[in-house]
């Protein structure tokens, strides 16, 4: 808080931008540090928030991974506009991006959930997730069947299950200082120029 935020500090690519802040919040060990709050909207227009992992990000954009029957899946299938929100509160910094999410393709799906550890893949086929449950101890014995199904060799990837990709249109870097006089910048592309414009905005 006593160094802020400046100008001339900040990297002309908001991608690489968001990477030193990223890793400034690995080194701090801060939990979870790729936790991000994902707001997108109902065909009401009612907004809707949720923490989910990222997982990938690159200069093609953020991803993250989801059942595509969930309630977050269907809103986007519908309303593909969202916002990101990483809130790194320990280092007084949060960072803000907002875009466009589309379904990643299945043989990138397919990678990532090759990685994930063998009971969090069994959950992926279990759990009904955004679904009404009548007891966890149902979604238990659903969890010991689909282990039983998979017990001899890998587990499969589910045909619903897979990632979402944001590509960004906006990011927004927030840095606390005193006073709640905080340091803003934003990014903003210029689709014409395809260039980034950097603005600093009052906190």
């Amino acid at each position: 808080m006593q160094t802020g935020l400046s100008r001339a500090a900040l990297n002309p690519d908001p991608v690489a931008q968001f990477e030193s802040w990223y890793q400034a919040a690995v080194a701090a060990a801060l939990p979870e540090p790729n936790a991000l709050t994902l707001a997108t909207v109902d065909a009401a227009g009612q907004p809707w928030l949720r923490t989910v992992l990222l997982k990938l990000y690159d200069a093609d954009g953020f991803v993250f991974f989801t059942n595509y029957h969930s309630r977050k899946a269907q809103q986007l299938d519908a309303n593909p506009q969202v916002a990101l929100l990483f809130p790194w509160v320990a280092l007084a910094r949060q960072v803000q991006i907002v875009g466009s999410a589309t379904r990643i393709s299945t043989a990138e799906s397919l990678r990532y959930f090759a990685t994930r550890p063998r009971g969090s893949q069994i959950g992926a086929w279990a759990s009904p997730q955004s679904q009404v449950i009548t007891s966890r101890s149902l979604l238990e014995a659903k969890i010991a069947d689909v282990a039983r199904k998979f017990a001899q060799g890998e587990v499969p990837l589910p045909d619903f299950w897979g990632g979402y990709r944001v590509v960004s249109r906006y990011f927004e870097f927030w840095q606390g200082r005193h006073n709640r006089l905080h340091d803003r910048f934003c990014y903003r592309h210029d689709a014409a120029s395809g260039q980034w414009q950097i603005e600093r905005l009052a906190p």
